[in-house]
């Protein structure tokens, strides 16, 4: 039987600073020790980049930390799976029991799971043999209510930390925003794609710019089986995910197209 207190690495990419991170801790057993190494600031839809050319640097929040709290505070100048990499470098003491992602600020159903900063943190997680959890409300305002939330926060995460998750799986959790939530739901992800993805503006010099928006499409919107279906009615959303994006069932197929 394992006797030693449970590690817990948190991440974003929201920013150290975030409302999400700051409420997922709160949710996190108190018999444990945690970790949190977040961007230093907002690293939305950084999936799983990596900085390459310039320094990392690993920054400390005592100011963030009640005196004889178990939770120790930090930062990296970088992406949320430069964190993940760092904090199993340079800051844990050991490989984490568990590593959790969040809660964020906005939706990653459908196919933000893709783009997703906060899934890419949990993505490095699980290649490296860590059970790995990201949490996301639909809610993207900083001062978003998160404390219906909390609760189930809680109870997964013990969930997961007792028995595990299966190999090369992780999990990407999202909760309805404003409501009580009405249940929990295991379901697929939801074929989806983005329209009107940029707006252009012109500055005052005349050049054209263009700024990220759009709208996330359900293309299947009466599929129960997926995330997109039943979080409009009140339901929290779990998705097995894994990093190994190889459709096996398909080699036999693309080796006769191009027989080979």
């Amino acid at each position: 039987m394992n006797t030693e207190r449970p590690v817990i690495l948190v991440t974003n990419d929201d920013g150290v600073r975030a409302t999400g991170i700051s409420r997922l801790v709160e949710a996190l057993p108190e018999n444990a020790d945690i970790y949190v190494v977040a961007p230093d600031g907002p690293r939305s839809a950084q999936s799983s980049a990596l900085t390459m050319t310039n320094l990392l640097r690993i920054f400390h929040h005592p100011e963030m930390e009640k005196e004889g709290s178990n939770v120790h505070w930090m930062s990296v100048n970088g992406t949320p799976v430069d964190c993940v990499k760092l904090a199993l470098h340079a800051v844990v003491p050991r490989t984490p029991d568990i590593c959790v992602a969040g809660i964020n600020h906005g939706s990653n159903a459908g196919n933000s799971v893709i783009y997703s900063g906060t899934m890419g943190a949990v993505m490095e997680a699980c290649t490296l043999g860590i059970p790995a959890i990201g949490y996301s409300l639909l809610d993207h305002s900083m001062n978003a209510d998160f404390s219906k939330t909390l609760p189930l926060v809680r109870e997964i995460t013990e969930k997961v930390i007792e028995k595990g998750l299966p190999r090369k799986i992780c999990l990407n959790i999202n909760f309805p925003a404003g409501q009580k939530i009405e249940g929990i739901k295991v379901v697929a992800t939801a074929e989806s794609h983005w329209t009107d993805e940029y707006r252009e503006y012109t500055d005052p010099s005349g050049h054209k710019f263009y700024l990220v928006t759009g709208d996330l499409i359900n293309d299947n919107p009466d599929d129960a089986g997926t995330d997109l279906y039943w979080l409009p009615r009140g339901y929290a959303t779990i998705v097995p995910v894994t990093p190994d994006q190889t459709r096996a069932d398909m080699i036999p197929r693309v080796r006769d197209i191009l027989n080979v």
